[in-house]
């Protein structure tokens, strides 16, 4: 299946959304994606470190329970939120021809640079 960049962030806008700090596991729908979409961004997001979760994959089929967004998917998340940034971020890694994940975050991260520079005039140098 492909990834579908805009799904991993709906996925973590939605269990950000949903974390009661309880826990308990959170079931995640997004609209105009299929459950085997879901599932597979979910094992994603997993193996990428952005969230934690429990693998109950069984005879019929895979399945994730999302507990949390980690550290890690935060400090993504967070250079995603803004959905002005997350469509300069897209459109940017469309005119290189490719992305990553990494690659996302760092282009996302340079906006909210140029952003900052422009409201407060000071260059951030990370």
């Amino acid at each position: 299946m492909k990834r579908d960049m805009d799904l991993i962030r709906e996925l973590l806008l939605a269990i950000e959304r949903s974390d009661d700090g309880s826990g308990a596991s959170i079931n995640v729908r997004v609209s105009g994606y299929s459950e085997a979409q879901v599932v597979d961004h979910l094992f994603q997001l997993h193996e990428r470190g952005f969230i934690d979760g429990v693998d109950v994959s069984h005879m019929n089929g895979r399945a994730f329970l999302p507990i949390r967004v980690t550290s890690y998917g935060h400090d993504f998340l967070d250079s995603v939120r803004d959905p002005e940034i997350w469509r300069k971020t897209k459109d940017g890694a469309k005119a290189a021809g490719g992305f990553t994940v990494e690659l996302l975050a760092e282009l996302a991260k340079g906006f909210i640079k140029t952003q900052i520079k422009r409201q407060t005039g000071i260059e951030i140098q990370v």
